[in-house]
């Protein structure tokens, strides 16, 4: 079943790519706008030679891994002691269902008010976004501890880092490890979004650089690019997460078929 789902994603990407070459060269769009499949794979390989590139992506990946990282910690700190402290999590509830819409995207004036161009722009988008992911998926995994062993770790006199360790975190780590996949994904996007918009420095300033230039090719190949990461992550992030949820029923499940 791997081996059938494996070639008939290579062959749905073999057929895009294929698109992607006929339908300029057909005249249905115009090359200057939407170059063939050859020339943006031309001009990818001419980035990855380029050592401005691997800077861009360098800065890029700084960029994602500590917003990621900062946002992880602090999700998974806040989502537990909002759950553990009596009534924390009722008086903090209207505060979060107020702050989690607001989209990102609208704190650029403020990042850039705060810290012009800097990384610390780029964090500040990043953290908020992911932080979210993780913080919200931390509150439904400690809702979810089965009553019964929570108050069977009380009566056996555990106190409250004993029931959160044998009891909350374990239960609430499928959930967790939702949100760390989906807040990776989150931080990836707005690196790059933060990097076009404010221009600092990473892929996203290099594809606006590409596409003020009127380098077309390149600017879809750094396109390219951003979207293999994406992929790359999100494979990653699987992998983390099957490891990590080895002894779960889920991962168990999905191992056996």
């Amino acid at each position: 079943m791997k081996g059938l789902n494996a070639a008939l994603g290579a062959a749905g990407l073999a057929v895009f790519l294929a698109l992607g070459e006929a339908v300029p060269r057909l005249g249905l769009v115009k090359e200057a706008y939407f170059p063939p499949t050859s020339r943006i794979a031309a001009a990818l390989g001419q980035e990855l030679t380029d050592e401005v590139f691997w800077t861009a992506l360098g800065d890029t990946l700084t960029g994602w891994a500590l917003g990621l990282a900062i946002a992880v910690t602090a999700g998974i700190l806040a989502g537990v002691v909002i759950s553990v402290v009596p009534h924390l999590r009722q008086v903090t509830a209207s505060t979060i269902e107020f702050l989690r819409p607001i989209p990102s995207v609208a704190l650029i004036p403020l990042a850039v008010l705060l810290y012009g161009s800097e990384l610390r722009s780029v964090l500040l988008l990043v953290v908020y976004a992911s932080f979210w992911q993780v913080l919200i998926q931390v509150l439904y995994g400690v809702q979810d501890v089965d009553p019964v062993a929570e108050e069977t770790a009380r009566s056996y006199g555990l106190d409250t880092w004993a029931r959160i360790r044998h009891v909350l975190w374990p239960s609430a780590l499928p959930y967790v490890m939702t949100g760390v996949r989906l807040a990776a994904a989150v931080a990836l996007i707005l690196t790059v979004t933060a990097e076009l918009v404010i221009g600092a420095p990473g892929l996203g300033k290099s594809i606006g650089v590409a596409q003020t230039s009127q380098a077309v090719p390149e600017m879809y190949a750094l396109l390219v690019v951003t979207g293999l990461l994406g992929l790359l992550i999100n494979v990653g992030a699987r992998a983390v997460e099957r490891r990590a949820l080895a002894w779960h029923q889920s991962v168990r499940g999905e191992v056996m078929v």
